[in-house]
């Protein structure tokens, strides 16, 4: 069994940065792809950005030179940094893993869907 621990959410001004960090602990295959997603009340869940094992990337368009993720595979770690922050950024940011996967998996499944999630960590900006 995987299990995903998140930190690094928090309230900030907009403009700000934040850095959201998610280790797996447990068995993790060495293929697999990892990355958040977010959910705001009143708006649909939106994937955010991920990574697979071979550090291909995949941004939603509202995010894309303003967000970075990055990996530690040493540590089973995946990095979100989050600059330009802007208050419809606000929500809870997951993270999700699914051994054996790619960022071609998100061609046909979203995070959400993924076997493994963490419990949330809430991001917010304010105007």
């Amino acid at each position: 069994q995987v299990h995903l621990e998140e930190s690094g959410g928090g309230a900030v001004q907009a403009g700000g940065f934040l850095r959201l960090s998610c280790k797996a602990s447990g068995y993790t295959n060495r293929r697999y792809c990892m990355g958040w997603f977010r959910q705001a009340p009143g708006k649909e869940r939106e994937d955010v950005a991920a990574i697979d094992h071979d550090g291909r990337t995949k941004y939603l368009d509202s995010v894309k030179g303003r967000f970075t993720i990055s990996e530690d595979n040493a540590s089973n770690a995946v990095f979100l940094e989050m600059s330009s922050l802007k208050p419809e950024d606000t929500a809870v940011y997951y993270c999700a893993l699914e051994n054996g996967a790619t960022i071609a998996t998100l061609e046909r499944a979203t995070l959400a869907e993924f076997a493994f999630i963490g419990q949330g960590t809430q991001v917010s900006v304010s105007s």
